[in-house]
Order: C-alpha cells, then sequence, then structure tokens
C-alpha cells in the first residue's frame, strides 16, 4: 500500500554526507535512544504535523533523479530512527528500487528484525549502522539502551552480506581511547566482508542548543576531540585496511 504514512522530521535536498553522491535525506521521527550527545533531540516523538504519504515523499523524491544519475546518488532513510516505520521505508523502498534509484538506510539497528525489517534491508543498497559502543554497560550510559539488539542487527547484516557502512562518533572519554580503538578495530575485522567504509564521526556539541529549547538538560561534559587525536585514530583504522572517512 503506497498510501502508508510516514511521519517526517525534514528532508535535506541536495545531501553529500549520508550515502554516496548527491542524496536526498529523509529524517524521520521516533527513536529508540537518548543519546548524550544527539544533535537531533526534536526527532524523538512522533509529532502528527510531519505525515505524509509514500506517493507524496515518491513524487517530490522524482523532481532530483537527474542530480542522482549524474553525481552516484540517490535517497537515504535517517533519523531518529526510520526502522521504526518500517511498513513506511519498505514501501517506499518498493517504489524507488522500480526505477533504479539507490537507497541507503541510517539505523542505529536497534530494532526487531521483523519481516518488514528484514524486507526493507534486503531492498536497500547500502546499510550506515551507528556503533555507539561496542560495551553494554557504556552503550546503556550513552544512550539509554544496552547494545545486544544493534549486535544482533551486524549479525543480521553480516549473515545477508549486505554492503554496510560502520559509524562511531568519537566522544572523548567513550569512544577515543587507545584500548577502545584497537578492541573496535578487532571487532570490525570479523564483518570485513561487508563492511564498505567506516565513518569516524567526531563529537560536536552544536546540538545542545536544541536541548536548551526543548527545555531538556544536556548533561554530557566533555570537550570536542582535537583533530590529531581524531587523525591518529583515522590512521589507525588505515593501517588495518579499513577505508575510512
Amino acid at each position: 500500500m503506497t498510501d502508508k504514512l510516514g511521519y517526517i522530521h525534514s528532508v535535506l535536498t541536495g545531501g553529500t554526507l549520508d550515502g554516496p553522491g548527491v542524496r536526498y535525506v529523509i529524517f524521520m521521527q521516533m527513536c529508540p535512544f537518548r543519546c548524550l550527545y544527539c544533535h537531533n533531540p526534536d526527532t524523538w516523538f512522533k509529532n502528527s504535523l510531519g505525515a505524509k504519504t509514500v506517493d507524496s515523499v515518491y513524487n517530490d523524491i522524482l523532481k532530483y533523479k537527474d542530480f542522482f544519475n549524474f553525481s552516484g546518488g540517490g535517497v537515504t532513510l535517517s533519523g531518529g530512527e526510520p526502522l521504526l516505520q518500517a511498513g513506511f521505508v519498505l514501501s517506499l523502498f518498493k517504489k524507488l528500487k522500480e526505477i533504479k534509484i539507490h537507497t541507503c538506510l541510517d539505523t542505529c539497528g536497534y530494532v526487531d528484525l521483523s519481516d518488514d525489517i528484514k524486507n526493507a534491508i534486503t531492498l536497500c543498497d547500502l546499510v550506515m549502522l551507528d556503533i555507539k559502543h561496542l560495551d553494554s554497560q557504556m552503550h546503556l550510559k550513552l544512550t539509554g539502551k544496552d547494545n545486544k539488539k544493534v549486535l544482533d542487527f551486524l549479525d543480521y547484516l553480516y549473515s545477508i552480506n549486505k554492503k554496510t557502512r560502520i559509524r562511531q562518533v568519537l566522544v572523548p572519554s567513550f569512544t577515543t581511547d587507545e584500548k577502545y580503538i584497537d578492541k573496535l578495530i578487532e571487532f570490525l575485522d570479523k564483518y570485513r566482508a561487508i563492511i564498505e567504509k567506516v565513518e569516524l564521526l567526531p563529537y560536536h556539541k552544536m546540538g545542545i542548543e536544541k536541548w536548551q529549547k526543548l527545555g531538556l538538560e544536556y548533561k554530557l561534559d566533555v570537550d570536542e576531540p582535537k583533530k590529531e587525536l581524531v587523525q591518529g585514530i583515522r590512521n589507525k583504522f588505515v593501517k588495518y585496511g579499513f577505508e575510512v572517512i
């Protein structure tokens, strides 16, 4: 049913940071995590004002098809967490697949693997999976949830040989020390066959103003990582044969 509603926070046309080429990026509403460093806390909850049908979104995407063809781009569903609206994602991906538009799914992986979710993953060309932390207790501290579902999700991607980009936010005191980076590289080595790239995202404070406007307390008290630290981490991944962006 292509009249299925999706609850959308915002749309970015001409995006270049959420997958290959020039992309039409749809930020979906709702998220199971409450990340301490979240820069879009306004996506956490459902707001019916953002409700759109699959057909209306699809028709708007068609306006940009030439840009996708020229740049090797396509459509990325991000969030929030798009797989909390798996029926909408699946319906949209089916239509985009029919006209050969590249699809990308940016997900935290904290979902139960329903049939709709499995089918949506099958249809998408690239999954971008956020690894918040490998340690379950530290993951709980950072996001409010443990990481079991996330790691199970990665295992599923591996089992179906789905092309995947791993995203790791570099948060001082959490994910930047040498011991953690070594552990992460060793862990990801097991999934190297599906990992297209590793994307290292330095923590930033640009979302704090949104927290304040929403009346939320921003509790993470760390500095942004120094460029030298980030570069050193990138170099280590490259040394072990990962393509890093």
